[in-house]
């Protein structure tokens, strides 16, 4: 079931506080502080998105998330971020996360060698499938073995009563699309070289004292650029711009249908805040421009739902 976010600014962001880090330009760090790191002082955003660049992630594409203990932060990485490193590494093949459920126990069989490490599965399935009642995930590089990683549900016990909402079903199952996603770090973790670069950022980090010591870049000019639209007298053209810009009128519309903003007020407030108009009426370059932030919030607001906890 969709979720209505409501997006609104954070009245403690001070625009001059905030950096332009790696690829992010101010109005998507903007976007990121007042979504995912809504509940973070800046100085431990600040912190947060440089650690992010540090290790090659990108919130905005759901790789991970910060939690906030006072003037403490823990960075969780997600099944995205890891499985974004492990394509980044040498010899990649692919990961594969598939869930065991009722209907299919009879026909599962995993093969283990002399030292019980799992070495091939048989999975037949069939519908209607039934609930998931465990998982595995095959990790492949090449030049090395294949790493699967098997999993009971009564294994991720502890996680589904923990997040319930991140990990239950409206019927009360576990959701296979979690527990794809935690059997897959799993394998990813033993797969690929990438603990040393991802797992001695997920520690707690106080921000209070590590956010002075970082100097950032100098903030590049990152006011999105204005497209030069040339006006002619021909008839064929106005009527592209004008379809053009139907066609970003609706969806600038369908956006704020996702973003939870039913009402013209709140639409108008949510216009007025982010998209930076110069004249009477958007340009089309402009409302371009608003599309790419609104993307970002849509983005955010997605992950708070479904980023995977560790």
């Amino acid at each position: 079931m969709a979720k209505d976010y409501q997006i609104q600014a954070a009245p403690e962001v001070n625009i001059n506080q905030l950096q332009a880090i790696g690829e992010f330009g101010l109005p998507e760090i903007m976007t990121m502080k007042e979504t995912l790191g809504k509940k973070l002082t800046i100085p431990q955003f600040n912190l947060f998105m440089y650690q992010m660049k540090r290790m090659g992630l990108d919130p905005s594409l759901k790789h991970a998330f910060p939690i906030p203990y006072g003037d403490t932060i823990d960075i969780r990485i997600a099944y995205e971020g890891y499985h974004a490193k492990a394509q980044e590494s040498e010899g990649y093949q692919g990961v594969y996360n598939q869930v065991i459920c009722e209907n299919e126990v009879d026909d599962f069989e995993a093969e283990t060698d002399e030292e019980g490490i799992i070495v091939s599965v048989k999975h037949k399935i069939k519908f209607p499938r039934g609930k998931a009642v465990g998982a595995y995930s095959i990790a492949k590089r090449e030049g090395k073995k294949n790493v699967i990683v098997l999993m009971d549900a009564s294994e991720v016990q502890k996680w589904v009563k923990k997040n319930a909402n991140f990990w239950k079903l409206d019927d009360g199952s576990i959701d296979p699309d979690m527990f794809k996603k935690h059997v897959g770090i799993r394998a990813i973790k033993a797969q690929y070289d990438i603990a040393a670069v991802v797992e001695e950022s997920m520690e707690s980090m106080n921000a209070a004292s590590a956010a002075p010591t970082y100097e950032p870049p100098t903030r590049k000019d990152v006011t999105p650029p204005v497209e030069k639209i040339e006006t002619t007298e021909s008839v064929n053209q106005d009527d592209e711009a004008a379809s053009r810009m139907k066609a970003l009128k609706a969806q600038v519309k369908a956006n704020y249908k996702k973003l939870g903003l039913t009402d013209k007020e709140a639409m108008g407030a949510h216009m007025q805040q982010y998209c930076k108009v110069k004249g009477d009426e958007p340009t089309e370059a402009e409302l371009k421009a608003y599309l790419k932030i609104m993307d970002m919030q849509i983005q955010a607001a997605e992950q708070v739902e479904d980023t995977l906890p560790e």
